[in-house]
């Protein structure tokens, strides 16, 4: 036998040999150390699910559970206590519509997406992401659904850093590419640039399209299906959703349907999609139908005074004006649809999509600006908390394990000056934060 042949055969025999002995005892047996005992204590706590805050509120948490919730609570021996002082307890917040791998500067002009795309690869895109999530956790944003944009799976790597302690971020749902009628949503590209359009979307055609799409996706790790449902130039038929929807449900995936025109949203609603993302118009037609199929608005609102960001960017003092006024009108418009959605029963569960640099604010800090956003159509503080929490809990259907503070759930939690029962915009002095028991930001000495 040759002498490499011989060397290669002692190698092998020589491994399996290694692995055929008992394992050692360090570090590869499950640990017999307790877990953590932390007491969490605030002058007041949301739990999520009841209209009023809980006065003299203690948590207890071991590990990275809620063992218990309540006013006045005994605190065991031996736990330790953190006392948060004069703040308002909260579950973390939950951003159903997020984009953590796009960061576009709109003063630079142009196609930012393309942009992005043509210029940055996913690696780098997901490198971004590490920032950006960083700065969403930092801001009480301890869960996020991703819904595309992201590259080629680049959300599903951040995911899997985040889970493997690589970086620190929220936890994060993870779309994959987003299915989309040919062109995805860029403007018209010319032949040679169409390769692009697969790297950000999976582009189909006809129900069997469909169905692979959908399984591409779960087998590329997609926790949940977007799809685009208009983006100009085409649209997605009834047929075609409804496989994408049967699809994605028989593996227990949601649905999220990019609609902005009032056809694709009756199509989406009529396929049973789980959640019409923007859904600006939102005819009268389907918002019974959706309260009976139980489907979410995750409305996409931005706040009135961005409009006045068109002053850097117009050449005239009638173009500004021009600009702002269309700004102020379809704002309005989104304001009314969604008091309107409110209104009539349908679930709503918040969403930022926030993919661009606001100067003066971080990502979590502008995504979170977004839900406070909700009062200027009227929401009720209240409702607005859900919607951040349980609400969006039960449409990425992880309600088990986040979206309130109870026993048994994951310890996501974060404190706020004030009472954000009274004034929402309370949820922008973030004090302290945890994700899975874990301290992530702790900014009383700030104070």
């Amino acid at each position: 036998m040759p002498y490499r042949s011989r060397r290669l055969l002692t190698t092998v025999i020589g491994t399996l040999l290694l692995w055929s002995l008992p394992l050692p005892s360090w570090g590869l047996e499950p640990s017999a150390e307790k877990p953590t005992r932390i007491a969490l204590r605030a002058a007041r706590l949301f739990d999520g699910k009841r209209d009023r805050v809980l006065p003299d509120a203690v948590v207890l948490i071991e590990g990275s559970r809620i063992q218990a919730v309540g006013s006045g609570l005994s605190i065991p021996s031996g736990t330790r206590l953190l006392d948060l002082g004069d703040v308002t307890l909260l579950p973390g917040l939950i951003d159903a519509h997020s984009h953590l791998l796009l960061d576009v500067d709109p003063e630079l002009g142009g196609d930012g997406m393309l942009t992005t795309l043509a210029q940055s690869s996913t690696a780098e895109r997901a490198l971004l992401g590490a920032k950006l999530g960083r700065e969403m956790l930092e801001a009480g944003v301890t869960t996020v659904r991703d819904v595309g944009n992201s590259g080629l799976n680049g959300d599903v790597a951040l995911r899997n850093a985040i889970q493997r302690g690589w970086v620190q971020g929220p936890r994060i749902s993870a779309c994959t590419r987003a299915l989309a009628p040919h062109g995805g949503q860029f403007p018209t590209l010319q032949p040679p640039a169409q390769p692009l359009i697969e790297q950000e979307y999976v582009t189909i055609s006809g129900v069997e399209e469909a169905r692979r799409a959908v399984r591409q996706a779960i087998s590329d790790g997609a926790d949940c299906i977007k799809v685009i449902v208009d983006n100009g130039h085409n649209l997605l038929s009834l047929e075609e959703l409804k496989v994408i929807t049967e699809e994605a449900h028989r593996r227990n995936r949601p649905v999220a349907a990019h609609t902005t025109l009032d056809e694709s949203i009756r199509t989406a609603v009529q396929a049973g999609v789980d959640s019409i993302e923007h859904g600006y118009s939102l005819p009268d037609d389907v918002v019974a139908l959706m309260v009976r199929k139980r489907i979410f608005l995750v409305p996409t609102d931005s706040w009135l005074d961005v409009c006045d960001s068109f002053d850097a960017k117009a050449g005239n003092a009638e173009r500004q004006r021009q600009m702002k006024e269309r700004c102020r009108r379809n704002i309005t418009r989104a304001h009314d649809r969604l008091r309107r959605a409110v209104g009539a029963g349908i679930r709503v569960a918040a969403g930022s999509d926030m993919y661009i640099v606001l100067p003066g604010l971080t990502r979590g800090q502008a995504s979170v600006k977004g839900f406070i956003a909700y009062a200027e159509a009227g929401l009720k503080p209240v409702e607005i908390l859900r919607a951040a929490t349980v609400n969006a809990a039960e449409l990425l259907r992880v309600q088990d394990q986040i979206g309130s503070l109870e026993p048994n759930k994951l310890a996501d939690l974060l404190a706020v000056e004030g009472d954000p029962l009274k004034d929402i915009s309370a949820l922008k002095q973030v004090r302290f934060v945890m994700k899975d028991g874990q301290v992530v930001l702790d900014a009383r000495s700030r104070r």
